[in-house]
């Protein structure tokens, strides 16, 4: 039975608070109308809050990968310059010849073709594929993934609950925003060392006694007006702590890992990345973000794409086949994307400049149907064809996976108040 999404997600069901419609509708679909009785409604409570354990891990090609190159190749038209296409593990799904091992997993992975957007400015359209929103004047918006491990996030969990992996410092749009600095990305330069600062310098004694001065001295600040200011940094303090001095810090070390499966990943920092994100959701980590650069190919496009694709085609393709065999897959949502694609034309130094229109990107787990492609582009590539996919759809998407109700809102400093996502319809197919 096919179910339409219910926006109002954490509204009760017959009576039993807690119980999503989703979880709800969910059950009747397994169980049968009729037929479920207490057992089989807290069997269903039980399965809805299993969701808590959901993640999402987004594979960041910075710069705006390329569609011709990637995933939406165009052989035989003169657009497609000299790339070719290549079979994947799915009859009539074609893929751009640098991505064999993707090519692979291809029954877990769905193709959006028809991705289009207006914002063809680094800066603005990251952080609209980071936020959902344009950017304003007024307003720093939250990212989802300060969003999401808000709504979901396991507080009680000694990791942050929101992880950028590839230095998003300077990445526009990698922040909470208005949340508050609680929620901001707890930032990884390189998956090969330890998160910095991190290490204690001092025996975790000392340090217990030393935050308590600093909660003395900041007390009289406190009491001249900046309390929240104050709040909110020993909050920071505290988490800081529990971090530095827990043993699930182990959890950003990947040599832990066998060497088969270090060897999977590839030796690249991207692939590492992609073992990192894997060992974090397995420690309970909601929301990681791993980051590839170097995808404005303006200039000599072809051959820097053999480079760049490399990397990641090793390490995307080794994270779905890994999470997928330790049965993680259905609980964690992996997205492949950019900020935009990049243009049709060739230009005079053999690169493809930005190109927001149309473009692609990939999406497995999280109750996502593999081995399908959404949308299509017109043969040249120089339109979407059919079913355009805006990015509040594709946020309503991840929410309507995550159960997290998108007309959750919000109030920014200026008091409005700011859904989580505003406006979108979910993907249908994408689940069904």
């Amino acid at each position: 039975m096919k179910m339409n999404p219910i926006h109002h997600q954490h509204s009760t069901a017959d009576g039993y608070p807690g119980l999503s419609r989703r979880g709800f509708l969910r059950g009747v679909s397994a169980a049968g109308i009729g037929s479920l009785g207490l057992l089989d409604l807290v069997a269903l409570r039980a399965e809805d809050l299993q969701k808590k354990g959901m993640s999402v891990i987004v594979l960041w090609m910075q710069g705006g990968p390329s569609q011709f190159e990637t995933f939406d190749p165009k052989p035989g038209h003169d657009n497609s310059g000299p790339t070719e296409a290549i079979k994947t593990s799915v009859e009539g799904i074609q893929v751009a010849q640098h991505w064999p091992l993707v090519a692979e997993q291809m029954k877990d992975i769905a193709l959006i073709r028809s991705m289009t957007n207006r914002e063809g400015n680094h800066q603005r359209a990251t952080y609209q594929l980071h936020t959902g929103y344009a950017p304003t004047g007024s307003v720093k918006h939250p990212s989802l993934g300060s969003l999401v491990s808000k709504e979901i996030g396991d507080d009680d969990n000694e990791l942050p609950q929101f992880v950028a992996i590839g230095s998003s410092r300077g990445l526009s749009g990698i922040s909470a925003g208005f949340l508050g600095v609680g929620y901001d990305p707890f930032s990884v330069s390189s998956p090969e060392r330890p998160p910095e600062n991190t290490r204690l310098a001092v025996e975790p004694g000392r340090l217990g006694r030393a935050i308590g001065l600093l909660d003395e001295l900041e007390g009289e600040f406190s009491r001249a007006g900046a309390s929240d200011r104050v709040r909110e940094h020993r909050a920071l303090y505290a988490k800081a702590k529990r971090l530095a001095t827990s043993k699930r810090l182990e959890a950003f070390n990947i040599s832990r890992e066998s060497e088969k499966t270090r060897e999977l990943y590839g030796d690249d920092s991207f692939g590492k990345g992609c073992l990192l994100a894997r060992r974090l959701v397995e420690a309970g980590v909601t929301y990681i973000e791993v980051r590839s650069n170097g995808w404005d190919t303006h200039n000599d496009n072809f051959e820097r794409i053999k480079t760049l694709a490399g990397g990641v085609d090793r390490g995307y393709a080794a994270l779905i086949a890994d999470l997928r065999d330790r049965g993680m897959l259905d609980r964690t949502m992996v997205l492949w994307m950019g900020e935009f694609g990049r243009t049709p034309r060739i230009n005079g130094r053999t690169g493809r400049d930005h190109y927001p229109r149309v473009f692609n990107l990939a999406i497995s787990g999280g109750g996502v149907k593999g081995g399908q492609v959404i949308g299509s582009s017109t043969d040249d590539g120089s339109r979407g064809k059919d079913r355009p996919v805006k990015v509040e759809d594709l946020f309503s998407s991840v929410c309507y996976a995550l159960d997290v109700d998108t007309d959750k809102e919000h109030n920014s400093p200026l008091g409005r108040p700011l859904k989580i996502v505003d406006g979108g319809e979910t993907v249908t197919e994408l689940f069904s």
